[in-house]
């Protein structure tokens, strides 16, 4: 062999740059990330708009974990700005527009209905319940109480069916129920979005995180570099430019593009950003605003709300829709789309993938399936003690 790495990483998002880090300094290993964006990050990329203001160029990215190890591993790697992510859905009300807290709680009730009603709904949910407690929508519809079953139906049109059907592509029968099982009702003043120990925002950005987590002395880094360029599966075989690769392969993209795709393509929701920027400090009331009832769009993200970026008079707003991934230049997918049609086809990739005994799926692509940052992390570290055991 004349490559000069023990390990290749495809990818530099979350996965693959922990992955590669842990894989060059921990195994002493010569690690090559292979990188097709010309950006290290992945979806948490940000960057500096033409006017200055700090933008996540693939939609808003908070961090929020209860796993002390990730927290502490990547905070070798930044500083964090302490950030509780607040939420509100936007919907039409009588005298306009309306804010309600989501997930729904007691603020939203008190700001939902008139205020005796507001009121003998919080002294029959906390009576009923508990407080601090969250109350899914099957537990309020299976109650005695017409009260909290007619309270079930008004979080589950006004909040969650229409945001659903437009995330997802979905009629309101198409929905999982028990997805809709599942969405709370949080018994508590507490607005935040998330409630875990650990939260905020890298404090110069992800960006500059991600820098600093690949700069070893045993990692080369190649962006803008198409994997599948410079890599061949054969027969069992791993070929990296032409030559029989024997090393380890960590592999976190798209597990059907690996394969070209010879099973059919894998389903996935992907998303379009429309970005405008205001001559004026703020524009709208919160970081994230969920429009649940109307317009094309899920949701706004105002960004200086996430970073606390101070930019007097300039503010940058960034509306998401989502739509079907065809494949096409430029889309990203997003969401994998779980049914057991769609796991069935995964499977035949997974067992494509189990033909190379160097080669391991890693990340929300490579496995198909959803991993918020901190999970994906702390799967990328224990990947790595598996392996380097």
């Amino acid at each position: 062999m004349n490559q000069p790495y023990d390990c290749l990483v495809i990818g530099a998002g979350m996965a693959g740059a922990v992955a590669a880090r842990e894989l060059a300094e921990r195994g002493g290993k010569q690690v090559l990330v292979l990188e097709r964006r010309s950006h290290v990050g992945g979806n948490a990329y940000d960057h500096f708009d033409q006017d200055g203001v700090l933008i996540h160029q693939y939609g808003p990215h908070i961090f929020h974990t209860n796993n002390r190890r990730v927290f502490d591993y990547l905070s070798r790697f930044t500083a964090w700005r302490n950030y509780q992510h607040q939420v509100v859905a936007n919907i039409p009300a009588a005298d306009g527009r309306q804010d309600l807290p989501v997930p729904f709680n007691l603020v939203s009730l008190r700001a939902a209905f008139p205020p005796e009603q507001a009121a003998a709904l919080e002294k029959k949910l906390l009576e009923t319940y508990g407080a601090e407690r969250k109350v899914t929508i099957l537990e309020l519809r299976e109650s005695s109480d017409p009260d909290l079953r007619a309270l079930a139906d008004f979080v589950y049109e006004h909040v969650f069916v229409r945001y659903t059907m437009k995330q997802w592509g979905q009629k309101p029968e198409e929905i999982d129920p028990a997805t809709t099982a599942r969405v709370p009702v949080f018994l508590s003043e507490d607005c935040r979005y998330f409630q875990d120990i650990h939260q905020g925002m890298p404090l110069e950005g992800y960006t500059p995180m991600f820098q600093r987590l690949l700069d070893h002395p045993n990692l080369t880094v190649e962006t803008g570099v198409d994997a599948s360029a410079r890599l061949t599966l054969e027969d069992g075989c791993i070929l990296l430019d032409g030559e029989a690769f024997e090393g380890l392969v960590l592999y976190t993209g798209a597990v059907d593009e690996l394969f070209g795709c010879r099973y059919g393509r894998l389903p996935y929701r992907t998303l379009d950003f429309t970005f405008e920027t205001y001559a004026q400090d703020f524009w709208q009331s919160h970081g994230t605003v969920n429009y649940t009832m109307d317009q094309d769009y899920t949701r706004i993200t105002e960004f200086k709300y996430l970073t606390g970026q101070e930019l007097p008079g300039v503010t940058t707003i960034m509306k998401e829709y989502a739509r079907s991934y065809t494949g096409a230049a430029g889309e990203v997918p997003y969401y994998a789309v779980i049914n057991p049609e769609n796991n069935a086809l995964y499977a035949q990739y997974q067992a494509e993938a189990a033909r190379y005994p160097n080669l391991r799926l890693l990340g929300r692509l490579a496995e198909y399936k959803y991993y918020n940052m901190d999970a994906i992390a702390a799967r990328a570290l224990e990947l790595c003690d598996e392996l380097l055991k």
